[in-house]
């Protein structure tokens, strides 16, 4: 899958840009604030349908002006794809392929798949746990539809038991069949999502140990472990036994929304024990396998982001990264650094076509 050209109309710094890509390495260069990372976001945009960076659409709109629009020409399976995705403040977001908008948003996820690795990423690390089961569900649903809608049909039921348990509280009343309907619900769906996210990190773990090994050169062993409550106990016995804990707290404690994947060195805590760089080598290795997966999944190379490469990162480490794309079959790249004889000096060194962007 290729992205060929790529026009922004009033998104974000830009107001008006076009660009013709190379099939394989794409490197955007300039000084910090021209827009680098916005040409990738935008990238990311036509394939999710949100920024990676504000999902807030009126917010990626340029500043004094009234809509955006992004347009994307791909090839894809020998097919010709248009993409269009465009936005007026205060109307809902459109997206359009070739010329037919899309109903729901979720039948687009997974139609471009698409990777992106970016200093950003460390909030996998330093946030709380919904940072990463953003992560899980993201790599999922790009190759499983019926996930993403489970995931969607959790969360409606979710914020409705929490609104019932609420009302419950405030009228100082209860009504249990009501709340054996959510609990019902929560169950099928929960159920679901929880079989699916450990048979993905069942499968996802050895990629990623391997992935890890070949970018960091290190002898520490790198874990993933994931942590739910439906290891314990089936979330229908949980949440008719806390019916209580729910009622006080106005709130559902228990279910696949209090997932967790812990990230660990030498088993500790790498947010703790992990130096920048192991960090850094960490995250690069959780984003390459998870473009591995979703290359196995979707039986098509996902389009590869890499936004400031080279923060925290020597250029060794890096050239390493820019290598395993030589040496594979990875599809077309885009890298966005600041110092652009940096980065074509290692593009140079690899057996592909590239195009400069100077911004």
């Amino acid at each position: 899958m290729i992205l060929n050209s790529l026009s922004l109309l009033n998104y974000k710094n830009f107001e008006t840009v076009s660009f013709q890509f190379d099939p394989k390495i794409n490197c955007l260069v300039g000084n910090n604030g021209v827009g680098k990372t916005n040409v990738l976001d935008a990238i990311y945009h036509l394939s999710f349908g949100k920024s990676y960076f504000n999902p807030i659409t009126s917010q990626n709109i340029k500043h004094g002006e009234e809509f955006f629009v992004i347009d994307g020409n791909y090839t894809k399976s020998e097919r010709e794809e248009k993409i269009i995705i465009s936005a007026k403040r205060g109307q809902k977001k459109i997206i359009k392929r070739n010329g037919k908008p899309y109903t729901r948003f979720s039948e687009h996820i997974g139609f471009l798949p698409l990777v992106i690795i970016s200093p950003a990423d460390r909030d996998l690390i330093i946030e709380g746990s919904d940072t990463r089961r953003k992560f899980i569900d993201g790599v999922i649903s790009q190759g499983n539809s019926k996930y993403l809608q489970s995931l969607i049909n959790y969360n409606k039921v979710l914020a409705q038991r929490n609104s019932l348990l609420k009302y419950f509280a405030v009228n100082h009343t209860h009504n249990q069949s009501t709340l054996d309907i959510y609990n019902e619900q929560m169950h099928e769906l929960g159920s679901y999502i929880f079989e699916k996210r450990q048979e993905f990190l069942e499968e996802f773990m050895p990629i990623f140990l391997k992935r890890y090994q070949s970018i960091s050169n290190a002898n520490e062993s790198v874990s993933l472990i994931y942590k739910s409550q439906l290891q314990e106990k089936d979330l229908l016995s949980l949440l008719n036994e806390h019916t209580q804990k729910d009622k006080l707290s106005q709130y559902s404690n228990y279910g696949i929304h209090k997932d967790d994947l812990l990230f660990e060195i030498d088993e500790h805590p790498i947010k703790k024990f992990g130096s920048q760089g192991q960090q850094k080598s960490y995250l690069i290795a959780l984003k390459l396998a998870q473009f591995d997966f979703i290359k196995d999944h979707n039986r098509v190379n996902p389009i590869l982001l890499m936004d400031d490469i080279f923060d925290k990162l020597d250029e060794k480490r890096v050239e390493q990264i820019i290598t395993l794309v030589d040496n594979e079959d990875f599809g077309q790249l885009f890298i966005s650094d600041t110092h652009g004889d940096r980065t074509e000096n290692i593009i140079k060194k690899v057996h592909q076509s590239y195009q400069m962007f100077t911004l």
